[in-house]
């Protein structure tokens, strides 16, 4: 199977990616650039983890880069009730997670999500996110809690990596829904040219390298 592994710049990401190379499986990652809403220190803590990962199980992992804070996270923010911030921005990286990876011939996405860590986490959150998209989602952590992932993370040495100082998201809600319905989340999404945003991202999409 052969797996698009959605990394972002912090802990657990990584230690999924991870868990599923040590399994044999075959990762691409793909790092939804949230720029202007994080700063240029995201792209390079997740340009030193794949490397990290490379060293690690000794095999190329390719890693893409998608613009998500323009137009994806604007498109929302302006458009739809901000209490859904999360849960529509995590929908909408899961729709271009999706069609890069058919794109590229892979079976699954691969996330670092564990149950209820945070807002867009929460289990009602995670089933109206994974409506978004029909292919198999791999959540190899959901079980985990933090302190079991930081110690992968510390032993497999990216934990360092991760918790280099770095812009947060700048345009996380204040009271995010932690308990989204998805009636309501089609609702908003009304509001936006999802399509649009998806096609104008995928043609912006570029390998990078690590």
């Amino acid at each position: 199977m052969k797996l698009v592994a959605l990394i972002s710049g912090g802990i657990d990401s990584p230690v999924a990616a991870h868990l599923m190379l040590r399994k044999g499986y075959e990762v691409a990652a793909l790092h939804m650039d949230n720029r202007p809403f994080t700063d240029d220190a995201q792209l390079e803590k997740v340009r030193m983890l794949v490397k990290r990962l490379e060293e690690i199980h000794g095999r190329e992992i390719p890693l893409y880069l998608a613009p998500h804070g323009i137009p994806t996270q604007e498109a929302i923010a302006r458009n739809c009730s901000r209490r859904y911030q999360c849960v529509m921005c995590r929908r909408m990286m899961f729709r271009v997670g999706e069609v890069f990876a058919r794109k590229i011939g892979y079976d699954a996405l691969l996330t670092g999500e564990s149950l209820g860590q945070v807002a867009s986490q929460t289990l009602k959150n995670i089933y109206a996110e994974s409506q978004a998209i029909e292919m198999p989602m791999i959540r190899p952590l959901i079980g985990f809690d933090k302190e079991e992932i930081v110690q992968i993370a510390k032993d497999i040495g990216t934990y360092e990596i991760s918790i280099i100082p770095s812009l947060c998201c700048t345009i996380t809600p204040k009271k995010p829904s932690i308990n989204a319905r998805l009636k309501d989340i089609l609702r908003e999404e009304e509001k936006i040219r999802i399509e649009e945003i998806v096609d104008t991202v995928m043609g912006k999409v570029v390998r990078v390298e690590v």
